[in-house]
């Protein structure tokens, strides 16, 4: 067919009747929905708060060993770092002025005992007065206790393990000239430890609070290499004052050592666990902050957002104890945060809260 000779009316027919076509296309259509976010509730749990405190580590027994008498130093028996036991000899100091005080004392005693043999025999025919055999006897008991103290001079040029220890290092050498009281060496008992570390006043109160049963909290340790020590510790005793500077009051743990793995002076973190019924955990990925204080995104019945503050009491792995301003079955939004805002209707996937917190465990794994 020759175009020309199409009707002018028939083109305008075909035109109007597509324009129709296509509008009666659009309004059949379904709008695109918006993307959807996912929301959940709190989760009322029991659950635990792992608290750290930098700490310090302390031998149970930690001694200097020093000289009780002035002296050249004539043996050494242990080294440095060796493990003594009780009784054990550690030192000698050159005992030869101490040994002839001795043999001077036990001679004057002798000579004392003879003269007191003498005055008894006396007293006893009535030749001498009770009062000069009271006398001899005195003056025998007087060179008697010097014999003792001669030989308690002459022990202590031995100087032996006070208890069972490890040796620091040594203070004095071989021949050395040391002064009565000269550091020798040190020993630490560290059969088990004292591991001390400082807690604020709001945490003490918490502690202090009653409890069932035993009322020893128990503790693990931190090492330096960040690996949890083997043994359980338990806190014993709380210092009696406040740290007016710091507003610390400190701890005192004690824990078993027996592969003698720490060692006195040792620094570490200590693990003290708090338990929490029946909190109230949402996700941490759930909030925002703005200017410190802490929000999530609230969704009322009618799917719009609000934005609330609420405050937080503690942190687990990944999640936060909510101390108030939500409530439990009010939904919270998850994701989607810096996408939104307050007044927004949103449309949500409501999440059971227990998936959530599966899906939070498993991440972390």
């Amino acid at each position: 067919m020759n175009i020309k000779m199409i009707p002018k009316a028939y083109v305008a027919l075909a035109l109007i009747a597509a324009l129709l076509s296509g509008c009666h296309h659009q309004e059949g259509e379904k709008p695109e929905e918006g993307p959807k976010f996912e929301a959940a509730t709190p989760l009322r749990e029991d659950t635990t708060v792992t608290k750290e405190y930098v700490c310090q580590i302390h031998a149970i027994r930690h001694i200097d060993i020093r000289a009780l008498e002035r002296g050249y130093v004539q043996d050494i028996f242990v080294d440095e770092g060796q493990m003594v036991h009780q009784g054990q000899p550690m030192f000698k100091i050159m005992p030869n002025i101490y040994q002839a005080e001795l043999l001077k004392a036990k001679a004057e005693a002798n000579t004392r005992n003879i003269e007191y043999l003498n005055t008894k025999g006396l007293a006893d025919k009535n030749i001498v007065s009770p009062n000069e055999l009271a006398l001899a006897k005195a003056k025998l008991d007087r060179a008697e206790a010097e014999v003792k103290l001669a030989e308690t001079r002459l022990g202590f040029t031995n100087i032996n393990a006070p208890f069972d220890g490890i040796m620091d290092h040594l203070d004095v050498r071989l021949g050395s000239l040391v002064e009565e009281g000269a550091l020798l060496t040190t020993l630490s008992d560290i059969s088990k430890l004292w591991v001390y570390f400082n807690v604020p006043e709001s945490e003490y109160l918490d502690y202090k609070q009653p409890k069932n049963g035993d009322d020893r909290t128990k503790v693990r340790l931190r090492m330096a290499n960040g690996q949890v020590f083997n043994q359980i510790g338990v806190i014993e005793t709380i210092e009696a004052d406040f740290d007016n500077r710091s507003g610390n009051i400190e701890f005192r743990a004690t824990f078993p050592n027996p592969d003698k793995i720490l060692r006195h002076g040792e620094t570490g973190t200590i693990l003290m666990a708090k338990p929490y019924k029946n909190a109230l955990l949402i996700p941490q990925k759930a909030t925002f902050e703005i200017l410190d204080k802490t929000y999530v995104y609230v969704i009322d019945k009618e799917g719009k957002l609000e934005q609330r503050l609420i405050n937080i009491e503690a942190d687990v792995p990944h999640l936060f104890i909510v101390k108030d301003g939500l409530k439990d079955d009010e939904k919270i939004l998850l994701e989607g945060l810096r996408r939104v805002h307050a007044g927004q209707k949103v449309e949500i996937d409501l999440i059971p809260p227990e998936k959530v917190l599966a899906d939070l465990e498993l991440y972390t794994e």
